[in-house]
């Protein structure tokens, strides 16, 4: 019990409960491009879902918005498992053909992307990090004004 009240009267109690939190001010959000040719759907899904949450930066947390803004390019040429399947659900709880199975491979390339990407979200922040994502089919894009940062995968 001494030890304790030594401690306090030393200040050593208030030094070891700060806890660095991540406010406004630490907020810069990056453009990132992302080439997509010859990059595997769900590999590439998992890196773009952690840069929009903002893991990769050193002052992550949940409750802040530290995520980035993503631009994929080449979003055509994207290998996809011929074998993989999106279901789509649109009248959960009724009967008959509220369930719809389609193949990601004859799926539009951006459709699958953005399906890939809002499935490893989550649920609470889907909403908002999709806004994020721009996908071209080309190799051009319009946001030469935002200087974003090429990353290789």
């Amino acid at each position: 019990m001494t030890f304790i009240k030594n401690l306090k009267n030393h200040n050593i109690m208030s030094s070891l409960n700060k806890t660095f939190l991540a406010n406004e001010k630490l907020e810069n959000h990056n453009w990132y491009i992302i080439d997509c040719k010859n990059q595997k759907l769900g590999r590439l899904a998992t890196v773009v879902a952690d840069i929009l949450n903002g893991k990769t930066k050193l002052h992550y947390h949940p409750s802040l918005k530290t995520g980035d803004s993503v631009i994929l390019i080449n979003a055509d040429s994207i290998v996809v498992n011929k074998s993989s399947k999106h279901y789509l659900v649109f009248n959960p709880g009724r009967p008959g053909s509220s369930l719809k199975i389609r193949s990601a491979h004859s799926s539009l390339p951006k459709f699958a992307i953005e399906h890939a990407i809002r499935g490893m979200l989550a649920r609470t922040k889907k909403k908002r990090l999709m806004k994020r994502i721009n996908i071209y089919n080309g190799s051009s894009h319009p946001h030469q004004a935002q200087n974003p940062v090429t990353i290789s995968i």
